[in-house]
């Protein structure tokens, strides 16, 4: 029976963790601000509850941020903000992916909420979500889009947060029966929808904003395909197909931008990331990776190669590089797009294994690089026929890559 007895026996309850405990073990004071209201609800909590209280209240502290308001009145203040995917990386943004290169967030109480909050008041992400979706249906009732002089219609709110009106199709849904409908949210404040057919007004608009915002959001156009939206697959020969093309080239150099800021200066130089317009109207982006020093690449379809003096080596394809297994890099651990970082720079016999788009005298005249000891070259039309001709077969050069050719560069 004492066999058995051990099985049935009342087990003694551990004793929970004291609010004191789980501050002190972690560092936190007792007079934190704002902690006080978090305190009362710390005695319904189980043990493991109370860790995981505690847990978010460090995270919280290590990193600067405030304690959030309590749950009963936050929920009256939610409202969802979209910000670029990247931004959300950078920022450590309690967010989620909601369209491609678009995350969804939540502002509570003047800034956008921390991942800890969930935890201090004890509700999910869909929870907070289905508040601030409502009540951002509620600040877009009665408040219709505008109609502009260009015909596109833009959505005008007071809130600062137009772009926000992308999450509720019945805002935009139904301004052009039958048609195609296309969206831009090029700034926070910002937010166009247009038919296909007003597509360059769109482009106009978006190109203005773009130039003048210090709250840009995305340059890239939405199309709204069988209920979902996704970026608009615009091909060549479609007049719009190209300033399509550079806006969502132009988002990716943004998030390129402010990668650099964050890089180590002393493990290399960040490259920055640039467009080539070429012979057949297309812009193809570009970098240049000087000798002398490690540097961090970006993915672009070019590479530029300059000499540790300056001379310019050639534009060839980056997606030959591997041909160089000499060159070995590191991915970089980083958010947003990603980079690659090299130590070594290629020696002139490895360059000839790369597939060449334009010559060191090409490249000169193209970034106006001074070419030491020689007369500053001209592309002729005949020439240029020949920049850029990839080789064929095996080649690992994208195929909307091959074929093109440098063309006539403008002098601007």
């Amino acid at each position: 029976m004492a066999f058995f007895s051990r099985f049935f026996a009342p087990q003694e309850r551990a004793p929970l963790p004291t609010l004191e405990e789980i501050l002190q073990s972690r560092g936190i004071p007792a007079d934190l601000p704002g902690l006080a209201p978090h305190a009362e609800e710390f005695q319904h909590l189980n043990a493991g509850e109370r860790n995981r209280w505690g847990d978010a209240i460090q995270a919280l502290q290590s990193k600067g941020e405030p304690l959030p308001p309590v749950w009963l009145d936050a929920q009256y203040d939610l409202f969802p903000r979209l910000v670029p995917s990247w931004a959300a990386e950078r920022d450590g943004t309690c967010a989620r992916p909601h369209f491609e290169g678009l995350s969804l967030a939540v502002q509570t109480a003047g800034q956008l909420m921390p991942e800890p909050w969930l935890t201090l008041w004890d509700v999910t992400w869909e929870d907070v979500v289905d508040r601030a979706m409502d009540q951002l249906r509620e600040r877009s009732q009665g408040k219709p889009m505008v109609r502009l002089p260009s015909g596109i219609y833009r959505g005008a709110y007071d809130d600062g947060q137009a772009a926000s009106r992308m999450l509720r199709p019945e805002v935009w849904a139904g301004l052009f029966p039958g048609q195609n409908t296309f969206i831009a949210v090029p700034a926070e404040d910002e937010f166009f929808v247009a038919p296909q057919v007003l597509l360059p007004q769109m482009v106009e608009a978006v190109s203005k904003v773009l130039a003048s915002t210090e709250s840009r959001l995305m340059g890239t156009i939405f199309q709204e395909v069988g209920g979902k939206l996704l970026p608009a697959n615009l091909q060549d020969p479609h007049p719009i197909a190209q300033p399509q093309r550079e806006l969502r080239q132009s988002d990716q150099a943004e998030a390129y931008r402010a990668q650099e800021a964050h890089l180590p200066a002393e493990q290399g130089v960040a490259a920055a990331p640039g467009l080539i317009r070429v012979q057949q109207g297309r812009s193809v982006s570009y970098t240049t990776w000087q000798e002398g020093r490690p540097v961090f690449l970006p993915d672009t379809d070019l590479i530029g190669f300059l000499s540790a003096d300056g001379r310019p080596l050639g534009i060839y394809f980056r997606q030959t590089l591997p041909r160089i297994p000499e060159l070995r890099g590191t991915l970089v651990d980083i958010w947003g797009p990603r980079r690659i970082r090299f130590e070594g720079f290629p020696t002139a016999a490895q360059l000839d294994r790369l597939e060449r788009f334009a010559t060191p005298e090409q490249m000169a005249e193209l970034f106006k690089l001074p070419s030491p000891g020689a007369a500053k070259p001209r592309i002729s039309p005949q020439a240029t026929e020949r920049v850029g001709r990839p080789l064929q077969g095996t080649s690992p050069v994208p195929a909307h890559l091959r074929g093109i050719s440098l063309g006539v560069q403008d002098e601007d």
